[in-house]
């Protein structure tokens, strides 16, 4: 029996398995028929060739780590022979591939695929600061988890007296109406409160938001005073501020009266034709197996590619699952500046680690494993396929907001919601979220989630929005490619994903100090 299998890089010494594939099948990769020597479960590897212990097994076209034990052509090479060349810190030096000549004409983001009859716009709510929102929400955020309870009575009560429900359209244009739970706010010093503060603050401001009330309690550390001074100029009509301390009544009433109000002042929003270069995008996987640096990924790199071509804005994350593949980012940035910028991402990360007693390469999760993906750098040159070949024009530190148009990079851990989080919180509209164990979860923007084999997708369609899977079934990428944008702004123009739907919309700050 002759079994399906794909190499990926002319460079690679393994192939992956496209379906399971059983002891004694033989398949055919790089010219060569090779017969199996063990089963091979999908999106696992094989060797291609008879490797000695010590050998690097290349994937991608670069290492992956070395083999613990000699392998003969035809084995299955996956955690438990394989192991990570990470260590510790790193030097690098700038080798930037992209001239001023290639900048200027964007060949960095060309895509090699016709765009003709793709969307050059979506419809958005343009907000008085000169943001432009793709939802048209009344969200209600405490400032500390004291007043989660409150929060949550406030949004049940004003959903029912307008008989509002966040999965139908409302006449009145309003898309959801939303509490924002967390434990945050209180019990926290220096850096630690900081980020929560930086976190609220991004949400608060967010261009998704038709209109916010921030529910505080009043003794907490994140002072609601204080932390309206942190706002900065911000739209006092559309932001209001309910302090439960400070009313002798039912603080509750109060808070449905004020939302009830900035209810009406929403309502007169509308969305309008607006360009691809205002839409942010946030990049993300999680769950990841064998078919993640094969399908989901790639697709999101020549979407990531065809958005930044347009003047638009893509953020990639996920600190520690480039490690292994930070050169490729380095390299593409476009000045020294943003080179050091990055190579500081990268080893205050790792330091990160070491400074917990933790190895670098810890990674990746028994899910990971389970499908295929055996190190760190094989998670991660996987990983950093989602933002296509654009060159880096920016560099942000957790908790800040946008600037910069094209493609960035974001500190933030690689835990789906915490990374999630901060994608939404530093302005993206949307999170695409590649998968292939697959995850309901969502945050606090619409969370796009793209399964990155069919399998998946036929199993969980209440949790998955595009499969990505027929890129090995047939499918072209430029097929997939022009129906996968075309989604991506129907969600942009109001289209709910599968966790709006499902009400599933979270939020986590990243944690990194002491509790009180």
């Amino acid at each position: 029996m002759v079994g399906k299998c794909i190499q990926i890089n002319p460079l690679d010494n393994v192939a992956v398995a496209i379906s399971a594939l059983k002891r004694g099948n033989k398949v055919t990769a790089g010219n060569v028929e090779i017969e199996l020597l063990d089963d091979i479960p999908a999106g696992h590897k094989f060797l291609l060739s008879d490797q000695q212990e010590g050998s690097e097994i290349v994937k991608y076209g670069y290492p992956i780590g070395h083999l613990t034990t000699s392998l003969k052509q035809g084995s299955l090479v996956d955690h438990n022979n394989l192991k990570t060349n990470l260590s510790g810190l790193l030097s690098y030096e700038y080798s930037p591939v992209y001239s001023s000549e290639d900048l200027a004409l964007q060949n960095d983001c060309k895509v090699d695929y016709d765009t003709a009859g793709l969307p050059d716009h979506f419809m958005g709510y343009h907000r008085k600061d000169g943001n432009v929102g793709i939802r048209n929400g009344l969200w209600v955020i405490p400032t500390v988890g004291c007043v989660n309870g409150v929060v949550n009575q406030i949004v049940s009560e004003l959903k029912a007296e307008l008989n509002f429900d966040n999965n139908a359209p409302h006449p009145t244009g309003i898309t959801q109406i939303v509490g924002y739970n967390h434990n945050y706010g209180c019990s926290q010093l220096g850096d630690d409160h900081e980020t929560t503060r930086k976190i609220l603050r991004d949400m608060v401001l967010h261009p998704n938001a038709g209109a916010v009330l921030i529910v505080g309690l009043g003794c907490e550390n994140n002072q609601p005073k204080l932390f309206e001074e942190f706002l900065g100029d911000y739209d006092k009509e559309r932001i209001r501020f309910l302090v439960c301390q400070d009313y002798d009544g039912n603080e509750v009433e109060t808070g449905v009266k004020i939302c009830r109000e900035l209810f009406d002042i929403a309502c007169s929003d509308h969305r309008e034709p607006t360009p691809l270069s205002e839409l942010r995008i946030g990049l993300k996987c999680g769950g990841s197996d064998g078919f993640s640096g094969i399908t989901g990924n790639p697709l999101l790199g020549v979407f990531n590619d065809f958005l930044v071509s347009q003047g638009g804005t893509t953020v990639l994350t996920e600190v520690p699952e480039m490690f292994g593949a930070e050169t490729i980012l380095m390299n593409r940035c476009v000045s020294t500046e943003l080179f050091d910028q990055t190579v500081s991402l990268i080893n205050n990360f790792k330091e990160y680690f070491l400074s917990h007693g933790e190895p670098v390469g810890e990674n990746p999760s028994p899910g990971n494993k389970a499908g295929g993906i055996s190190t760190l750098e094989e998670k991660a040159l996987g990983c950093t396929q989602k933002c296509g070949r654009s060159a880096v024009r920016g560099v942000m530190e957790y908790g800040e907001r946008l600037s910069e148009k094209g493609l960035n990079l974001l500190s933030a851990p690689g835990n789906d919601l915490v990374a999630s989080t901060a994608l939404a919180s530093c302005g993206c509209h949307i999170v695409l979220f590649t998968t292939g164990r697959g995850t309901p979860f969502g945050t606090f923007v619409p969370t796009m989630k793209v399964s990155t084999n069919s399998g998946l997708y036929q199993r969980k369609p209440h949790w998955i929005d595009f499969n990505a899977g027929p890129l090995v079934e047939g499918t072209s990428m430029e097929e997939l490619f022009r129906e996968f944008t075309k989604r991506v702004i129907a969600v942009a123009n109001g289209e709910q994903t599968c966790n709006e739907k499902k009400g599933y919309e979270e939020f986590a700050i990243f944690k990194r100090g002491i509790t009180l």
